[in-house]
């Protein structure tokens, strides 16, 4: 009874895997209008930066002026205001910080052995108290006594705490600097930390003050999130609440080596209210302003800053980009740099990144989340026969190795899916997906390979023909695990990159594996002996110097692939320029190893095949192209379009690169029968 419905349960399995990727589409297609809901880009200015850098200027005040009028040109309509420290009101000039030292001389007093307090003096009558309670009350909550202090007839404060350990303490954000910027066209986004003791009252407070100063979106400043606690998460979720009451999002700071504390909850209980942040920081800055940097080096590195920001935004989902600056010293010249006009250029030059985004559709505007549209009912219908169709092709892909397992494995595997979606809806999606992707190229090339071995490729009226049609043929089985990576993963944490698609690096070489196998021992009809017996046979094979090298060049081959693989992926810098040229001339860069290698030898293999069987070991090869269409959907953060365009591109130029190889194949075969022919004679 088993033997008569597993012969025919690899019909069923197809019918089902196709049902799956049709009921898979709609999700599919969710999963584009939440990347495309909104077009608001924000470039921000870290406001901090700018003072820093004005303080070394002869006019501070003058310079921040004229460099905010030239932000505002640049396209920087948004500006990053941090914690106030004391540090800070100082290069704001809104007061002086002296040492016990220093206020002795001032006075001309004898210095106290016992006292290393902390001296201040308002600047300013009209902020004066504000800033004066302000800094009483932050100062207070850490149990640190103030008291007031004048020097020649101005306000003062005395702080009994260090002026080196007294300048770092955070306080609100400096009201004044917020107001003035708000009047003079800023958008604010201001950045908040959990260094200071977590009290529900004055952050409600504080973001209230905030909501009506137009703010509506916070950048973490640090490792951990305000109200973050190690035993407790009690204080994360009164953050939660007052950030939606007060309409306030986040900012998720990608390629961070460590995830900010808390963050991930944080979001979930703001409903998601998050974009996405890149941030070009003051070591990026730093390679604008390199003693000895040539006019013709800076124009580069500015086209590869401005080519930065546009790829952030078109491949990444972006929505916001925070730009940093810090002053340097150029001893050659004797001056004090600083990289600002270089980022004004990259933004707003010839071929400056504003320019480009706009063209892509964007606009520069305060950046906004994407919009998620609550499951509906089909789609909880939809996921049942996605569960089905994953685990079908699974279980079909296998069955090409152990024809008798089809249906025993399908049904211990669809038990087992419901299992551990029960158990982890995280697990059981990413577990799903995974082993997708994994079968997805892996079936569609043994299939190529059947095709060849039951003598169907020998019978094609065109090797040219059949070859186009086998890659065509290919890419759209592959595009199938596409389909069902998709939408098993069709959640906004994997697109914020707040959860990652884990163990997509198996993706690189299990197919390979398999197809190697595939091709060694199952691709004929031969029995268990017979499998074995060629095993054995192979491993008795004596190994000579060929054999050495061989090995050689293919561990040396695995290396560079692997090197070249993933986003820690290494690439030299000829390949960086050409990758640059791809980009600029197509706006979509194809993967180098699909265009340029693997289609192309899947496109020779299967020419080949039809007059030489053993054609089909270039298959083994020929996989990365099939693996790498489905782990380009894999990077999970990259709009779907930019994926299904950079795949097109990878097929298109790859079949013409492939008609290259064709050709050289060709005339080095007739090349070798006459040479061949001259030697016999």
């Amino acid at each position: 009874m088993y033997r008569y419905w597993n012969l025919r349960t690899p019909k069923l399995l197809w019918i089902l895997t196709l049902i799956g990727m049709l009921c898979a589409l709609p999700l599919v297609y969710a999963r584009h209008e939440t990347e495309t809901s909104t077009k608001n880009v924000e470039f921000v200015f870290d406001y901090r930066d700018l003072l820093d850098i004005a303080d070394m200027k002869a006019d501070p005040k003058a310079f921040v002026d004229g460099e905010l009028g030239k932000m505002k040109d640049a396209g920087i309509g948004s500006l990053a205001v941090y914690e106030s420290t004391l540090q800070e009101l100082k290069e704001s000039r809104r007061i002086d910080v002296f040492s016990a030292h220093e206020a002795a001389s001032l006075t001309q007093g004898p210095v106290n052995p016992g006292n290393n307090f902390t001296y201040v003096v308002f600047t300013e009558p009209d902020t004066q108290p504000v800033l004066q309670a302000m800094i009483t009350d932050t100062f207070t909550s850490l149990g640190v006594p103030t008291r007031p202090w004048t020097y020649k007839g101005q306000p003062g404060l005395i702080i009994e705490m260090g002026v080196d350990e007294a300048s770092l303490k955070p306080m609100d954000p400096d009201p004044f600097t917020m107001q003035k910027l708000k009047a003079q066209g800023f958008h604010l986004v201001v950045r908040l930390s959990n260094r200071r003791p977590f009290d529900a009252q004055k952050m409600d407070k504080l973001l209230a003050e905030l909501q009506k100063l137009g703010v509506t979106r916070i950048i973490v400043d640090g490792d951990e999130v305000p109200g973050y606690g190690e035993t407790s998460t009690a204080n994360l979720g009164k953050m939660a609440y007052m950030l939606r009451a007060h309409g306030i999002g986040l900012a998720a700071i990608e390629l961070l080596k460590t995830p900010q504390k808390g963050f991930s909850t944080l979001a979930k209980d703001t409903f998601y209210n998050v974009v996405r942040l890149h941030s070009f920081t003051e070591k990026d800055g730093e390679k604008l302003t390199e003693t000895g940097l040539k006019k013709s080096e800076l124009d580069t590195r500015i086209q590869g800053v401005a080519d930065r920001f546009v790829l952030a935004v078109k491949d990444r989902n972006i929505r916001m980009v925070f730009l940093n600056a810090k002053p340097g010293k150029n001893i050659d010249k004797g001056v004090i740099t600083d990289p600002l006009n270089a980022l004004y250029a990259s933004l707003n030059g010839p071929d400056g990144a504003v320019k480009r985004v706009q063209s892509l559709g964007f606009q520069l505007a305060p950046a906004k989340p994407f919009q998620i549209d609550e499951m509906a009912a089909w789609q909880k219908v939809a996921r049942v026969f996605i569960l089905l169709g994953g685990v079908a092709l699974i279980a079909l892909t296998v069955s090409y190795f152990l024809p008798q397992t089809a249906l025993g494995l399908f049904v211990i595997g669809t038990i087992g899916a419901i299992g551990l979606r029960v158990l982890s809806g995280s697990l059981y999606a990413q577990g799903l997906a995974l082993a997708v992707a994994i079968c997805a190229p892996t079936l569609a090339v043994m299939l190529a390979i059947r095709r060849v071995q039951s003598g169907r490729a020998a019978a094609a009226k065109s090797q040219l023909g059949y070859a186009l049609l086998e890659l065509v043929r290919s890419s759209l089985i592959s595009l199938i695990g596409v389909v069902y990576v998709v939408s098993l993963l069709n959640n906004i944490t994997y697109m914020l990159v707040l959860q990652q698609f884990r163990g997509v690096s198996l993706l690189h070489l299990v197919p390979i594996a398999l197809i190697a196998v595939y091709l060694l021992f199952f691709s004929e009809k031969l029995t268990a002996k017979q499998r074995v017996a060629r095993l054995r046979t192979m491993l008795a094979f004596n190994i000579n110097v060929l054999w050495v090298i061989i090995a050689v060049l293919v561990l040396a081959g695995g290396y560079y692939y692997l090197s070249r693989t993933g986003n820690e992926g290494q690439a030299s810098g000829f390949e960086l320029l050409f990758r640059s040229f791809l980009e600029n001339v197509l706006q979509v860069r194809p993967r180098s190893k699909e265009f340029l290698f693997a289609h192309p030898v899947f496109l020779l293999g299967a020419y080949l095949a039809v007059k030489h069987r053993s054609a089909a070991y270039l298959y083994i090869i020929a996989v990365m192209g099939q693996l790498s269409i489905v782990d380009t959907f894999c990077h999970l953060h990259t709009p779907l379009h930019i994926s299904l365009i950079r795949i097109t591109y990878g097929v298109v130029f790859g079949t013409l690169i492939g008609l290259v190889f064709i050709a050289v194949w060709k005339l080095a075969a007739r090349s070798w029968k006459r040479w061949s022919s001259l030697l016999r004679e």
